[in-house]
């Protein structure tokens, strides 16, 4: 036994050194025959074989999850579809891992040794010009390549077959597959002049022959991608005979066919979508083919025939999630016939028969809001437009328009809704008896039957949802309805966060307006003038909690005994309802002309501005002017129909609203405005005018030349009394007078301001004046940069207060914070935090620092709290410079060393600019310990480090000064 024992370990010894004499002989500093051998059948069967199989199943993956919108011309590559784009991503990775790893192990570099006897060919020439000797090596930079592209990574997947290039061009067949691909990047990229350069370039050369299929691939793609599709076609039909994928070829026979048909050419169309439907792809792309079919089909006489089968196929229970798609193509066909009442119809029906709020539906919201929209009839396309936004891409070529013309009925519509349903309850009111009961009788049937309609949808979405979770084997529809909204579900997870999603985005707010209606997106309960206007002397006073909520507990007796009493007049199913929101009484019919007249008056301000459409401004002002003479702003209305007239041209009629401004209105600030002799010029240049009518004020007013600044504030008021820099011209002419000594008008200017301009991004430190004055603070002159933060005090003049009295401690044996101060949206602020969070727990083990972040409306601070004096707080802002990460994000913020007992002066008594000098005075000329003050401070990334002190070449971080932050 031991004889034996001794024999196995002298055989392993034995196989042990052939193994490493073999490993050492195939080193891949050596180039023979052997080594070449070795590593391109060790890249071959180990490493790139693992990386093939995750790609395959990469691919698999992507061409499975791919969801493809068929109401825009789909792409070539699935990758391009921006939702799917991450399916298969880690294995991509897994695959891009696996090529890296074997060109690593296997690549060769190392130039062959050449026998001097031997003459070299021009076969030998190239071989010994080659940079990499590893025979199979190419097919790992390309399965590399091809997984960067496939995963989005353009980018890399560029320099990958950049770098493969350079690497490979003495070999025609590998270079021009590189080069193929190279310029995929570029148009998948979206730089197709990069593209372009490629393809030109490489069109000077002759294409390989083995690489002539990749090329196809790409002169495809690239005149797909800049819409010359009559050169894409014949390449388009070449990369389907080239393709072996059965889904990827059904897509491209698709993709054919929506690019002939876009040319015309239905027949050749037809074809391609009836060779879709033969290989028998998955449902929808099924479904997508017969659709885009029957719209080809429907020319001549062939449209009712073609919509009477896209009606059979609505009544199939297979396509009941794809209703929104058949009605959609039923309008289209409508639509080319040039029947709009029919097209509207269909498209509503496809919008109250859909099932999905996806992209198809938004397309369809689209062009019936489109529709609508050139009807003008605004309601309607506001309530289309409304829900479209929330379903479409942002990154759609319409959809700023559709972006545009949604903001701008949200605020046309309410207006004319309001003037037609005042104009149909005074006509109701009017009526006799039967015939307003009828009316009202036919809005409760209307309502009912919505009700039972929307029941019936709700019962129905209950039963298919217990089928699918029951497991059961009924409604085949159901199951495929659930997994879809499953895949919409992962598709949104897979997103970085809600807020990045912009179709997710908009959705909420579909649903938020469903629920709580429209809403003005403002915060002003949080704006700190609220306060401060409120809290102004003229204001009537708060009330205490209690009081709030006796009032509150009587306001809800009140109107539950109300509704008690009331009850059949809050029902909308009853007569009752309708009848009490008729107006009947004086009063009432007074409150609805006084609607009327709002609602005239802005629609017609908004048709002029802001649709261009002077017909309905025109119709809107006139019947305001004619029907309701005693309107309360009727000097506006005069105003814009002068300017209505102006831009049609009609001077004679423009000139007689002047007059009834003159004869009328002789006060008021539109007669002022058009009665001035610069009145076309201040139209033409008055925005440049008053810009640099006001850049000139803002500069006497630095310089302390208050005799300028009033005499330019009084030619503000006149010339320009509605300009874009009024707030201003108004703030640095009340603190003009308060120089020359006149507090009192001071504050009543500043008042006056606040009134006007509550929305000024002025008010603020005009309502903080008047809030010191009216708690008895004094006022005192003073001149200061307006547009400097660092200069601002916000203790305006206080010397009542406590802190007024206090001054700059120069004490450095005191607890210190360092602080980063920086305007709003200057820097990302949850960004730094993040860095600076993240340094201080990987650098101080021990010492715990404490990040707070507070500020105002004009600056925002963050600070590190925790040191014991001024030595710890420089040394760690010192370690923290070091920190390339940090610094980026700090660059256009100020870094300040200040003590605890300082900090809360810092912007209230002394700004900044007067800390800063107060530093440079009693703490920069202070020697500091140089040995380390914390003993647990660990840099975990020393490389981010410099080693010396960055000379003056290098970038340092400044201030919005211009001055270095440390």
């Amino acid at each position: 036994m031991r004889k034996l024992h001794h024999l196995h370990i002298a055989l392993l010894s034995v196989v042990a050194a052939v193994v490493l004499t073999a490993a050492m002989g195939c080193s891949t500093q050596k180039n023979t025959a052997k080594t070449r051998w070795w590593h391109s059948f060790n890249a071959r069967y180990n490493t790139y074989y693992n990386g093939t199989l995750a790609y395959i199943d990469g691919s698999l993956e992507k061409e499975n999850g791919n969801k493809d919108n068929f109401t825009e011309l789909i792409p070539l590559y699935t990758v391009s579809n921006k939702g799917t784009r991450e399916t298969g991503k880690a294995n991509f990775d897994r695959a891009i891992e696996k090529c890296q790893k074997a060109i690593k192990l296997h690549s060769i570099k190392r130039r062959p040794e050449w026998t001097k006897k031997r003459k070299k060919t021009e076969r030998d020439l190239e071989w010994l010009q080659r940079k990499e000797y590893n025979p199979f090596l190419w097919k790992a930079w390309m399965l590399m390549g091809r997984s960067q592209f496939h995963k989005g990574a353009f980018d890399e997947a560029a320099s990958t077959f950049s770098y493969m290039s350079r690497l490979y061009h003495t070999q025609p067949a590998i270079y021009g597959r590189a080069r193929a691909w190279l310029a995929k990047c570029y148009i998948e990229e979206g730089w197709l002049y990069d593209a372009e350069d490629v393809i030109r370039n490489m069109k000077r050369d002759s294409i390989h022959w083995r690489a002539q299929k990749e090329w196809d691939y790409t002169y495809a793609d690239y005149y797909i991608h800049t819409a010359d599709y009559a050169k894409a076609i014949p390449y388009l039909r070449r990369v389907i005979k080239h393709e072996m994928r059965r889904k990827q070829k059904a897509r491209e026979w698709y993709l054919l066919g929506q690019l002939e048909a876009a040319l015309g050419n239905k027949q050749n169309a037809s074809k391609a979508f009836k060779h879709v439907i033969r290989l028998s792809p998955p449902y929808e792309v099924e479904f997508n083919a017969r659709i885009a079919l029957t719209e080809v089909l429907s020319t001549g006489g062939q449209a009712k025939k073609m919509v009477s089968r896209l009606k059979r196929m609505a009544a199939s229970d297979k396509n009941k999630e794809y209703l929104d798609q058949v009605y959609y193509a039923i309008g289209n066909i409508y639509l080319a016939q040039r029947d709009t009442a029919k097209a509207i119809d269909a498209y509503e029906k496809g919008n109250s028969k859909a099932t999905r709020a996806g992209i198809e539906k938004g397309v369809l919201l689209l062009k019936l809001g489109d529709i609508y929209w050139a009807k003008e009839k605004y309601s309607d396309a506001q309530r289309c437009y409304g829900e479209a936004i929330g379903l479409l891409d942002k990154e759609r070529p319409d959809y700023e328009q559709l972006s545009q013309r949604s903001k701008v009925l949200d605020e046309l519509v309410p207006y004319t809704d309001a003037v037609h349903l005042q104009d149909s309850l005074q006509w109701l009111a009017k009526a006799d008896e039967k015939t307003r009961n009828e009316a009202i009788d036919r809005v409760i049937e209307a309502l009912k039957k919505k009700e039972k309609e929307e029941q019936r949808k709700q019962a129905e979405k209950n039963a298919e949802e217990t089928i699918a979770q029951n497991g059961g084997t009924g409604n085949n529809n159901a199951h495929r309805k659930n997994n879809t909204q499953q895949n919409n579900a992962s598709q949104q997870g897979k997103g970085l966060w809600y807020f990045y999603n912009q179709m997710t985005v908009n959705q909420g707010k579909q649903d938020f307006q469903k629920r709580w209606g429209k809403r003005e997106n403002v915060d002003n309960w949080q704006r700190i003038n609220k306060t401060v206007v409120a809290s102004s002397p003229d204001t009537q006073p708060q009330l205490t909690e209690q009081q709030a909520d006796s009032i509150a507990r009587a306001e809800a007796l009140a109107d539950s005994l109300e509704q008690v009493k009331d009850s059949a007049q809050n029902d909308p199913h009853k007569r009752e309802y309708y009848l009490a929101q008729i107006p009947f009484t004086e009063e009432q019919i007074e409150a609805s002309n006084q609607t009327i007249m709002d609602g005239l008056f802005n629609a017609g301000v908004i048709f002029k501005d802001k649709l261009d459409n002077l017909p309905l401004s025109e119709k809107a002002l006139r019947r305001l002017e004619t029907q309701y003479p005693d309107y309360n702003n009727m000097a506006d209305a005069f105003y814009h129909l002068f300017l209505l007239y102006s831009r049609k041209g009609d001077t004679a009629t423009a000139q007689q609203y002047v007059n009834l401004l003159k004869d009328k209105y002789p006060d008021n600030e539109w007669t002022t405005l058009v009665t001035d002799p610069f009145f076309k010029e201040n139209a033409a240049l008055g925005v440049h005018l008053e810009d640099s009518l006001y850049a000139t004020t803002y500069d006497a007013f630095k310089a302390a030349k208050y005799d300028v600044v009033s005499t330019n504030a009084k030619m503000s008021a006149q010339r320009f009394p509605l300009g874009a820099n009024r707030d201003k011209f108004m703030f640095i002419g009340a603190l003009t007078k308060l120089n020359e000594g006149r507090a009192d008008s001071c504050v009543a200017d500043l008042k006056k301001m606040l009134e006007k301009y509550p929305q000024s991004g002025l008010a603020e430190m005009a309502g903080m004046i008047v809030r010191g004055v009216g708690e008895g603070r004094q006022l005192h002159g003073g001149q200061f940069d307006i547009g400097n933060v660092w200069e601002r005090r916000t203790m305006t003049l206080n010397d009542n207060d406590t802190t007024a009295t206090r001054q700059l401690s120069a004490e450095r044996n005191t607890n210190f914070v360092f602080m980063i101060a920086f305007q709003p949206d200057s820097l990302d602020a949850n960004r730094l935090l993040f860095e600076m969070a993240r340094y201080n727990f990987t650098s101080y083990l021990v010492r715990n620092f404490d990040i707070s972040t507070e500020g105002d409306g004009a600056l925002q601070r963050m600070t590190v709290s925790g040191f014991r004096n001024y030595d710890e707080a420089l040394q760690y802002a010192r370690n923290l410079y070091a920190q390339k990460a940090v610094m980026q994000q700090a660059r256009k913020g100020r870094c300040i060393i200040v003590s605890e007992e300082n900090l809360p002066l810092l912007g209230r008594q002394f700004s900044f600019d007067d800390y800063d000098r107060f530093y440079d005075k009693h703490f920069a000329p202070l020697k500091t310990a140089a040995t380390p003050l914390f003993e647990d401070v660990e840099i975990l990334n020393p490389d981010d480090v410099p080693s010396k002190s960055p000379s003056n070449d290098e970038e340092q971080p400044i201030d919005n000064n211009g001055s270095t932050i440390i």
